[in-house]
């Protein structure tokens, strides 16, 4: 097919969220790994499915299409097929990673100030968002990914990137599209289709 990459793996063609893991996301390794081993630790905790799914998922746009605002792109890829909950947690965790809680003993990242310098500010907007989503109902559930995310980077990078122990939880948490993602017309189909074939010209 025109675009196809021969470097990429060839996707089925009612591709799953699973396939998406092995066959487009396992080339940011980094990120794939990331993820699942934020998943993980969130279950080992017992924190519940909401909160393993929203780990499992919050970072996919880096591996899978932008980095900056990930958070945002991140929550309009899978907000047709998870809760309005893990959506609005996965956007907002890019918001959260910059203000510490000491009440879940979640603290300014030592990494953003390599990142960003000691001095760093976050710009108005992003206070603006923190005082909303501070007040908000699921501001707890959005916490809890930013607390798993952080101390989430000691892992081999050798592992082999597999979803499948989280299949029960993405079962209950994850509407799998009958005709596969990217095909089943939602609003966000064309991105599932982006990473399928992402050097398509038109």
């Amino acid at each position: 097919m025109m675009g196809d990459n021969p470097a990429l793996p060839v996707m089925p063609d009612r591709p799953t969220l699973a396939d998406f893991f092995r066959l487009r996301l396992a080339q940011d390794r980094f990120t794939a790994l990331h993820l699942i081993h934020s998943a993980r630790r969130a279950r080992d905790l017992d924190l519940g499915d909401t909160v393993v799914t929203a780990c499992l998922l919050h970072d996919i746009a880096v591996g899978g299409l932008l980095r900056s605002h990930h958070g945002h792109w991140g929550a309009q890829l899978v907000a047709p097929y998870v809760s309005e909950e893990i959506a609005w947690a996965i956007r907002q965790h890019e918001i959260l990673r910059f203000f510490p809680d000491p009440a879940v003993g979640y603290d300014y990242p030592d990494a953003y100030n390599a990142f960003f310098g000691p001095d760093y500010r976050p710009p108005g907007h992003v206070r603006r968002a923190y005082r909303d989503v501070r007040a908000h109902r699921w501001y707890m559930t959005a916490r809890l990914i930013t607390l798993n995310d952080v101390y989430t980077f000691d892992f081999d990078p050798a592992e082999e990137i597999d979803i499948s122990e989280f299949e029960d939880t993405l079962g209950r948490c994850f509407r799998q599209p009958r005709e596969g993602l990217g095909f089943d017309g939602s609003p966000v189909a064309h991105m599932w289709r982006t990473m399928i074939w992402p050097n398509n010209f038109l």
